[in-house]
């Protein structure tokens, strides 16, 4: 329980509050404030991780987000997340946690035999070796792959936390609350403008909380402190801590995820985990600050190998002993403050090693005066220890080499500016020869970025250009800029002049590059070698860069280590265009309340209740739940809906079709849409008629249909498929706002509004005309098919509308009525139907009714079949323009040989199954002798016998042919005749009684 390595004083913990958590099983202590990794590293423990290919032994990097060696497997059961950075993880009473990628334990791992092999490992070896022989890849090696790809163990229980979306305006939006970031809210806020400020750590400050810096006299921290409470009483300013900007779209939209309740064990009843913000800004403020650059040298990855920036964090922000022999490895200045803040603190360091020649003779007298060896243009080239660093080997300057004992090694490469965001923008990156780096281009956005993360590293020259070009945004946002803000006073020790260092001198061992992905400076050169030449195709090749790194600390020692071999500059060269999201993200703050039924809420329709109580089965079609059937007791699917087919032809039955999508379409050019919009004629339609209408994708394969009424000379009536509604509504939309938005049309959907029936049979027209009196005539005369009208029902003028349509091939009435009064109108239907023997029927019975009229629907409706191969070719007008005309005409979709549709009866009594193929009786059944299938399939109580739709090659050709129908999965065959798709009554004499 002792921490091992803590210092007695100092840091920003909370040593009043003692926490007690769990590593691979074993219990340990830390304090509230601190993250997993500082509590760890506080407890003595350097080895946290395994590398991903080869398996060597990892620890701490870092200290933030970029961190590339501590992925941890956090919490367990449904909350198990896998890939969890220890350096973002705030250390909670009670939290699991567990090394992974090792295999029986962390210390004593098998799989780091990998090693042995790593010279068959190397940059391409997957698309080198699982090649051949061919037949080997699904039975081996993807079998393999699989085993061996990916850390961690993701979890297969539901998510049981909730997660929100918000959408957030601002005028200024600033991303990153360090020094620059906190005076740019500030400045901003104080000029009346509404400011959102985010950062990603919990408290506001950055780099301050890390380093010794002093502002305005005042603790860094102490400063940053002050800054955020003063905008969190700000009310022109949200202020959101915990909080990652992962990803910067177009016209300013910059996604961030805040983590509301990731710091407990789990979130409060009622609260989420956490919350997806969108947020549109007139200007975005990148001070996304900077991240130390690595160095390249044999043995660099071995634990107790951190960057400089992460030693002073650990040390100044959480009060951790890195070692007892610490040696400092350096080609830029700013890592002398490590060696500052180390021999303060009491923390002897054995060794400065710097790579420049021509160093300022202050700082070699500086180190010096301090007791600790000094090595200028001298080099580490190799490390030794096992789970451990223990030694490191260095050349000097006259070639010598020397081994110094060693228990943590602080390295700085230089600085890189974080320009992932900004690279998001498209926007292009420039090389800074002087600083050695990349740094933000000309933006194409209204975005600023300022600091470090803009290429000023020096935190006087930072603030000082934060300060100018905030005073630039409130001016162009017409603000007021009397602000009562100077520019802050700050106290710094060391600069940051380097001397760019991109490999150091090769020596036995690897040499890595990207540490996450086990990338080394010999893979990069290898494949140099082998043509890859082009930054993104280095980064696929090699995955340099890639998943969750993103160029943050392996990018561009890689670009330059590639230029080098190329005998190109840097800039020739260029940087690959980095992804979002920055920053690994929950997949279930993507989804956010959109989960289970709450993704597509459950529509109802207005009988849905009646039939509950009647005992109506219901099954669900896209979002609605319709009644499937409605048995009496004991009766089967199939034994119910036969009763309702034959009682509906018979007599009369009764069907709510209130789910099918209903669109208004209104407007002095309706006809005219219409008419391009459906591939059949639509501008003479009487008013008070209805029409089938076909409606085709632009690739001319039929996207839906349904029939469309013309209510008044510029009002229409549309109805399309339940699962379709969204979909077509959508497509209408689409071509009025892009590709004629000349036309006057406006068109709504209503299908919520109205609640529709369907009422078939004989007697349909004598029980709906009970409901109707005197307010309309059905009678065949007056109300023939296709007829459509709208009037005011009964006396309480009940906006109703009739239409003579039918689906099930029976005489057929379908009526709207807002959807209030659809439960009542049912009833009525019902109870004046007694007499006539009415019944309600389902979805199984309509469906059976329509296979039976040759009627299609879902199954034909693939979005692979054309009017033609439905037997609708009179459907595609000639001589007028339409959605998918142009395409329709190629050749390939008017061939003798395309499955056309047929009806499908088998020889004897054999059922017919969905899906079935069908195969000439002499063939055998193969992919290439494969005729057909069959798309719907049922017993017809009509016919008394088993039906089917079928779409067959060049099929209305073969009507009267005798097939093989095959069902593979269910190992059965038969033999079909290939019939008229039209069953029941062919000659439409009981639809037009």
């Amino acid at each position: 329980m002792s921490q091992l390595c803590r210092l007695v004083e100092g840091g920003l913990i909370n040593r009043s509050q003692k926490v007690q958590f769990r590593f691979d099983g074993k219990q340990y202590q830390g304090y509230a404030g601190e993250t997993l990794a500082s509590a760890l590293m506080a407890n003595g423990l350097t080895l946290l991780g395994r590398s991903f290919k080869y398996h060597r032994p990892r620890g701490l990097y870092t200290a933030g987000a970029e961190e590339p060696n501590a992925l941890i497997q956090l919490r367990s059961g449904a909350r198990n997340e896998p890939n969890t950075r220890a350096t973002m993880v705030e250390l909670y009473d009670g939290l699991e946690a567990w090394s992974q990628n090792r295999w029986p334990s962390l210390h004593f791992d098998l799989m780091s035999i990998n090693q042995l092999f790593s010279p068959f490992l190397g940059a391409g070896f997957y698309y080198k070796t699982f090649m051949w022989p061919k037949s080997f890849w699904e039975k081996v090696y993807e079998p393999a792959i699989r085993r061996a790809a990916g850390l961690g163990t993701a979890g297969t229980e539901t998510d049981p936390d909730h997660y929100e979306r918000v959408t957030q305006h601002c005028d200024v939006l600033v991303v990153g609350a360090g020094p620059c970031g906190l005076l740019a809210a500030s400045i901003a806020a104080q000029a009346g403008a509404n400011v959102v400020i985010v950062d990603e750590m919990p408290r506001f400050g950055g780099s301050l909380l890390n380093e010794t810096s002093c502002i305005n006299n005042q603790a860094g921290a102490e400063w940053a402190g002050i800054m955020q409470k003063t905008l969190a009483r700000n009310q022109n300013v949200v202020c959101l801590p915990r909080t990652t900007a992962f990803s910067y779209d177009d016209h300013n939209l910059v996604a961030c995820v805040e983590r509301v309740n990731d710091h407990v064990a789990k979130p409060l009843p009622g609260q989420v985990r956490q919350r997806l913000w969108r947020i549109h800004a007139q200007r975005v403020i990148l001070a996304t600050g900077a991240l130390e650059r690595p160095l390249v040298f044999s043995g660099n990855d071995r634990p107790g190998v951190m960057l400089a920036s992460a030693t002073r964090t650990y040390v100044n922000q959480f009060a951790i002993d890195p070692g007892k022999q610490v040696c400092v490895f350096t080609n830029n200045d700013s890592a002398y403050q490590t060696v500052t803040d180390l021999t303060e603190k009491g923390i002897g360091v054995r060794a400065v090693i710097d790579s420049r020649h021509q160093v300022a003779v202050k700082k070699q007298k500086y180190i010096e005066d301090l007791g600790v060896d000094y090595y200028a243009g001298a080099q580490v080239i190799s490390t030794r220890g096992w789970l451990r660093i223990q030694q490191i080997c260095i050349r000097t300057s006259d070639g010598v080499k020397h081994k110094i004992a060693c228990d943590h090694l602080a390295v700085s490469g230089g600085w890189n500016p974080n320009i992932q965001l900004f690279s998001q923008t498209m926007a292009p990156a420039d090389y800074d020869e002087t600083q050695a780096c990349f740094v933000p281009g000309t933006s194409r956005q209204a975005e600023f970025s300022v600091g470090a993360a803009a290429g000023r590293f020096e935190l006087d020259y930072a603030l000082t250009d934060t300060f100018n070009k905030t005073i630039q945004i409130i001016e162009q946002i017409e603000k007021n800029v009397n602000i009562n803000i100077n520019i802050p006073e700050v106290r710094q020790a060391h600069g940051l002049a380097i001397e760019p260092l991109w490999q150091c001198e090769q020596a036995a061992g690897k040499a890595f590059v990207d540490l996450q992905n086990d990338v080394t400076a010999k893979d990069v050169l290898l494949a140099v070698k082998e043509g890859f030449a082009s930054v993104e195709h280095l980064k696929r090749y090699t995955t340099l860069g890639m998943a969750t790194d993103q160029g943050k600390g392996a990018n561009l020692n890689g670009l330059a280590i590639m230029a080098g071999a190329l005998g190109r500059l840097i800039p020739e060269v260029g940087t690959t265009r980095f992804r979002p999201p920055v920053s690994p993200v929950t997949l279930g703050v993507f989804a956010g309340p959109s989960h289970s039924k709450h993704k597509t809420p459950t529509r109802h329709t207005a009988t849905h209740r009646w039939g509950a109580r009647h005992g109506a089965v219901c099954i669900e079609v896209g979002q609605w739940l319709r009644a499937w059937y409605y048995p009496r007791e004991g009766e089967t699917l199939i034994e119910a809906s036969r009763r309702e087919v034959k009682q509906t032809r018979a007599q009369v039955g009764l069907c709510d079709v209130s789910t099918l999508g209903k669109i208004d379409i209104q407007g002095k050019d309706a006809a005219a849409f219409l008419h391009r919009i459906y591939s059949n004629y639509w501008m003479k339609l009487p008013v008070g008629k209805a029409r089938y209408g076909l409606m085709l994708r632009e690739d001319g394969m039929v996207m839906d249909d349904g029939t469309t009424s013309r209510l008044g000379e510029n009002h229409f009536f549309m109805t399309t498929t339940t699962v379709n509604a969204a979909k077509v509504l959508a497509h209408l939309e689409f071509h009025l706002q892009v590709t004629w938005p000349e036309l006057d049309v406006q068109v709504a959907s209503v299908s919520e509004q109205w609640a529709g029936f369907a009422i078939a049979g004989p007697k349909a027209r004598t029980v709906l005309q009970l409901l109707l009196g005197e307010d309309l005539d059905l009678s065949n005369e007056v109300f023939p098919f296709l007829g459509a009208t709208e009037f005011a029902f009964t006396s309480a003028r009940i906006p109703t509308r009739v239409f003579r349509i039918s689906f099930s091939g029976e005489l057929a009435f379908e009526i709207y009525v807002p959807a209030d009064y659809g439960e009542s109108v049912w009833k009525a239907l019902l109870r004046l139907g007694e007499p006539e023997n009415i019944i309600p029927y389902g979805t199984e019975a309509l469906a059976i009714m329509r296979i039976e009229k040759g009627h299609v629907a879902g199954p034909e409706l693939s979005g692979t079949t054309t009017p033609g191969d439905l037997g609708m070719s009179g459907m595609a007008g000639q001589k007028k323009d339409y959605i998918g005309r142009y395409l329709l005409q190629r050749p390939g979709l008017n061939a003798e040989d395309r499955e056309t549709l047929v009806g499908i009866e088998p020889v004897g009594d054999t059922p017919l199954w969905e899906g079935a193929h069908l195969i000439d009786l002499a063939d055998t059944p193969t992919l290439e002798n494969d005729q057909g299938y069959i798309s719907s399939a049922t017993f017809s109580p009509s016919m008394n016998k088993w039906i089917g739709l079928a779409l067959l090659k060049n099929g209305r050709a073969r009507i009267g042919d005798r097939l093989r129908c095959i069902n593979p999965i269910l190992d059965r065959e038969t033999e079909v005749n290939v019939v008229s798709p039209h069953y029941f009554d062919p000659d439409n004499e009981r639809l037009m009684t």
